[in-house]
């Protein structure tokens, strides 16, 4: 009897990858190649890569072979821009904007609007929001899938933090991890169910990614992802977190999926640029058909990587609780780089892409952060049409990393964050505060947006290095 060929053989000799793949082998296995040698059937099936018209002439095996290759390349031309809404454009930079104006351009296209934190990014600018038709964009998501903030609130007066603070700071370098490498050595790892679900199993592309995800599950990432200790104040008597108006210590966190997420995004948008040809200035914005079965697993892994990060955070702080030995009063969760099913005030079911942008539904809570020298927000979010109900993710670079290394200095970040009373433990000059847009004036472009409930002020703060 023949060998069975894998996928990991098809993988070699170029074909993509899916399960439509897997399938349409097997079944040429069972009728046409079965008496083959393995050798044999590699050779077949690279002449089948190589020259497809001969073989899907082939009376009894082309309906199976031509399931084996690629699908047609689609090259899509763009519309007319449809109209959005910006919120804040004094703040906005013309290359967001432009940004912005051509994914108004996608075929795809239902609505769309510009967050006032908005800024250059890759394919949707950082802060734009996307309604698109049955499709999904992974570059419209971003590569950072599903990250959020997450904010604990506990029954300690703001003045622990001042007489705490070498305690709350080792709390932080024992109970945190940040970046590839250093994450929880295995004795240390908190399990979670989202590392039994099946989609890592289900999913071809996922089967490999149990063991990373698992070994950084409860740790952060690098680049603006921190965690920290500041004074919460709640100014809203009728808040949804059931905490009475005043002042509170607080715990802030930032971060998303990982390398998981990351993996996943780099390997869908690639499938989605492979089916779906569009425009240079306009390729990173490549979508799936939820009808089609790559679309249906980016969903699926998605949604997956969105859980993940949540675990993450839950890990962290329920970590940094314990070693507090304290409950929390009151939390608040919410996260962006994501896609989700909504209904336009019209009827019309889209799928609403947020990069950057923070859930804003009538009555859904969230936080908005600023720097690390400024205030960051409680909100709850007023359903406005307008902004497909989104807000701000947060304040929004004015500088990009790289002008924020050329121009500002060690010792200048340093003296800046003393002048505040903020201590931080690693980071680097592309995250220091000046680097950041003035987020009052964020928060004053959006009021229509969001209503405040209470504020976060950060005081110790962790990031990626220093230790």
């Amino acid at each position: 009897m023949a060998s069975q060929l894998r996928g990991n053989d098809l993988r070699q000799l170029g074909f993509p990858e899916g399960r439509a793949i897997g399938l349409a082998l097997a079944q040429l296995q069972r009728k046409h190649l079965k008496k083959l040698s393995q050798t044999d059937q590699l050779t077949l099936l690279k002449e089948l890569l190589a020259n497809p018209k001969t073989y899907l002439t082939h009376l009894d095996w082309s309906h199976t072979a031509a399931a084996l290759l690629p699908p047609p390349s689609r090259h899509i031309a763009l519309t007319d821009r449809k109209d959005y809404t910006v919120f804040g454009a004094e703040h906005i930079e013309q290359g967001a904007i432009h940004q912005m104006e051509t994914a108004m351009k996608l075929p795809v296209t239902v609505a769309g609007a510009l967050m006032p934190d908005a800024h250059y990014g890759y394919g949707l600018p950082i802060g734009g929001v996307l309604a698109t038709d049955n499709a999904v964009i992974p570059y419209a998501v971003g590569v950072d899938i599903g990250c959020r903030m997450a904010l604990s609130v506990f029954p300690l007066p703001p003045r622990y933090l001042e007489q705490r603070v070498q305690e709350l700071r080792k709390l932080l370098l024992e109970h945190t991890k940040f970046g590839g490498r250093d994450v929880f050595r295995h004795g240390q790892r908190m399990d979670h169910a989202v590392l039994s679900r099946p989609e890592f199993q289900d999913i071809p592309f996922l089967r490999n990614k149990l063991d990373t995800a698992a070994s950084q599950i409860g740790s952060s990432g690098g680049g603006n992802h921190f965690v920290e200790w500041g004074v919460v104040d709640i100014t809203d008597p009728t808040n949804e977190l059931g905490v009475p108006v005043g002042q509170y210590l607080g715990l802030l966190s930032h971060s998303g999926s990982r390398g998981l997420g990351a993996s996943i995004a780099n390997h869908y948008t690639k499938l989605a640029q492979d089916t779906c040809q569009l425009p240079a200035e306009a390729r990173h914005l490549a979508w799936l058909n939820l009808d089609a079965e790559a679309g249906q697993e980016y969903w699926a892994a998605m949604n997956l990587a969105g859980d993940y990060a949540s675990a993450c955070h839950h890990q962290i702080h329920h970590r940094l609780a314990k070693a507090l030995g304290e409950k929390p009063l009151g939390k608040v969760e919410n996260h962006h780089n994501f896609a989700w099913k909504e209904r336009l005030i019209t009827g019309q079911e889209v799928v609403v892409h947020r990069k950057g942008a923070t859930p804003a539904g009538a009555g859904v809570l969230g936080i908005i952060p600023g720097s690390m020298t400024a205030p960051g927000f409680i909100v709850r979010g007023r359903g406005e049409a307008s902004s497909l109900s989104s807000a701000s993710h947060g304040a929004g670079r004015q500088m990009s990393r790289t002008r924020a290394k050329q121009e500002l200095g060690e010792a200048e970040m340093r003296r800046y964050l003393q002048q505040h009373g903020v201590e931080l433990i690693g980071g680097g000059l592309d995250e220091a505060p000046q680097a950041y847009k003035d987020i009052s004036q964020v928060m004053q472009s959006q009021t229509e947006l969001v209503d405040v409930l209470g504020s976060f002020m950060p005081r110790i703060v962790r990031m990626e290095g220093g230790v």
